[in-house]
């Protein structure tokens, strides 16, 4: 007679998906928040099952991200992190794959990767630390580096226009596009769930204080006094309306973005657009992605643009899995040794 043997089910948390790595960043530099927030969401993201995701980074301060998940990992090589990744999904579609990237790493030598892999959908989730600088190397200006910024490399000022990571995103037809903030830690959390839970490339843009070579970048969007003027939360279905006192909203005027002051009488809320993250068109995400293009418009945070079409990864799975249904398993010896063939002695 068979015994009852009890199963134990065990509760992973934030603690098993830290490698026990010494942390190699600078003190207070906004990498750390992310990280904690990674591995606090991936014990209700992954489960148990550490060993079925796999981080890629390039290079950059970002990029060894890596070496701190206790998961499977690689410290590639500049820029090519999504084509790596890429490799893994399609090798391995089973597996969850992640990439770790900052600005200069993914939008400069990167930046071809990056729109292919958005454009084929392939089912990646892609983290990119802005900092608006690089860090790594030093403090030079980089690909996200506002005009007439000065550095090492630009020392009378930047005269080059930043990407816009979210407009360049959503113009590679991305199929989820958001952005988070390395200091409000919840809001994180909740958009790398949202990442994880979409199948095809989902891609977050997180602002990152680099608190050597561009410390404060961030501060009209992160500190207490000036935040709520400057930071437009977008939730779904719900009107755009931002402020301490959440007494203005966003309208169109014509083709143009305007301010609707809802503490004036006459105004109403009805005149403010309504969130809508799953539009199947790209107009409205565009329109938002390029908000901070006029001056005194807050900064959206949050998910721009979310919606369905088939993964690249799957689609090749699929036609391999048809071509063997038709032709049987392949044979590498009769590929190899087809035809002309020749022996040197």
């Amino acid at each position: 007679m068979a015994e009852n043997i009890e199963t134990k089910v065990i509760k992973l948390t934030a603690k098993d998906f830290s490698s026990g790595q010494d942390v190699r960043w600078c003190p207070g530099c906004g990498d750390y928040s992310i990280l904690a927030q990674v591995q606090r969401t991936f014990p209700e993201i992954i489960g148990d099952k550490k060993e079925n995701v796999v981080w890629i980074s390039g290079i950059g301060c970002s990029s060894r991200f890596p070496y701190y998940m206790e998961t499977y990992g690689m410290h590639s090589i500049h820029g090519r992190a999504p084509a790596i990744a890429t490799g893994v999904k399609i090798a391995r579609p089973d597996l969850s794959v992640w990439v770790a990237t900052g600005d200069g790493d993914l939008l400069s030598i990167g930046g071809n990767h990056f729109i292919h892999a958005c454009r084929k959908n392939i089912d990646l989730k892609v983290l990119l630390f802005n900092n608006r600088i690089y860090g790594l190397t030093k403090g030079q200006y980089s690909p996200t580096s506002e005009k007439g910024k000065v550095t090492k490399t630009t020392p009378f000022g930047s005269v080059d226009y930043p990407f816009n990571p979210v407009s360049l995103a959503i113009g590679s037809d991305a199929t989820f596009v958001a952005r988070a903030m390395d200091r409000d830690a919840k809001h994180m959390q909740e958009m790398i769930k949202r990442a994880a839970g979409h199948k095809g490339l989902a891609f977050i843009e997180i602002f990152q204080n680099c608190v050597i070579y561009n410390d404060g970048a961030f501060d009209l969007l992160t500190k207490k006094d000036t935040k709520d003027d400057n930071i437009l939360v977008l939730e779904q279905g719900k009107p755009m309306i931002f402020g301490k006192n959440k007494d203005k909203g966003i309208k169109m005027d014509g083709y143009k973005p305007a301010i609707v002051d809802l503490s004036h009488n006459g105004n109403s809320i009805n005149d403010v657009l309504v969130h809508d993250e799953f539009d199947e068109s790209p107009l409205r995400a565009t329109f938002l992605a390029h908000l901070t293009d006029y001056d005194g418009f807050p900064t959206p945070v949050g998910v721009f643009r979310q919606i369905k079409k088939d993964t690249y990864d799957h689609g090749i799975e699929e036609q391999i899995s048809g071509v063997v249904k038709m032709k049987g398993e392949g044979d590498l010896d009769k590929i190899l040794f087809n035809g002309n063939t020749w022996e040197v002695n």
